[in-house]
């Protein structure tokens, strides 16, 4: 079977990327293709999260992304993530003042091609409350710094797409989003069957 078709929904925290994941998974379902969704990751870290995270809690994140990845490639016709490499490694960049000392670096390059598209939401809405996420604008500003280096370096052109985080609504359409990625919606038309003429039979 082959992989997936795989979109990435990538930015700082509190941008609506959960949301807009569940609604373009739901077009997707429409437009007739199965799909999967990859959840965050960070949301399951036993290291720890937010501005007191260490390098090792940054680095299980990047590599649980992977491997999540990795289980649910063959697991669809597409697959939505919550979050990439990329904007993972954002927060590990942040962690570690810019070095890398694990060496990263090369693997966050080559995985980030395996993505056929990324959707970039823009933090123009006030964070909120939710228990887990940190509610720091400073902190969200920084990622987005990072993210605006990393991005044009790891994410071509032609495979991003960015949105501003108050576009993502109820009523968002994302028809043409899912067209560019896996084609026009396939037909619920019956397929014609062909018709059997039996002989005439004479007399």
């Amino acid at each position: 079977m082959s992989r997936a078709a795989k979109i990435a929904f990538i930015g700082s925290h509190s941008v609506r990327k959960t949301n807009a994941v569940h609604s373009f998974a739901g077009a997707v379902g429409r437009s007739g293709r199965s799909v999967e969704v990859g959840r965050e990751v960070i949301r399951f870290n036993p290291l720890g999260m937010n501005e007191g995270a260490t390098p090792e809690a940054q680095l299980w994140v990047i590599m649980a992304q992977i491997q999540q990845e990795l289980e649910l490639r063959n697991a669809a016709d597409v697959l939505v993530t919550d979050r990439a490499v990329i904007d993972n490694f954002a927060y590990f960049l942040r962690v570690t003042g810019g070095v890398d000392p694990f060496d990263v670096r090369p693997l966050v390059g080559a995985w980030s091609g395996t993505y056929d598209l990324f959707v970039r939401l823009l933090p123009d809405v006030p964070l909120i409350v939710d228990g887990v996420r940190s509610t720091s604008d400073r902190f969200r500003n920084e990622i987005e710094t990072i993210l605006n280096t990393l991005v044009p370096s790891y994410v071509p052109e032609d495979r991003l797409i960015v949105l501003r985080a108050s576009e993502i609504t109820e009523t968002y359409d994302w028809a043409a989003l899912v067209e560019r990625l896996v084609g026009p919606p396939e037909s619920t038309e019956p397929v014609p069957q062909p018709v059997t003429l039996f002989p005439t039979l004479w007399d």
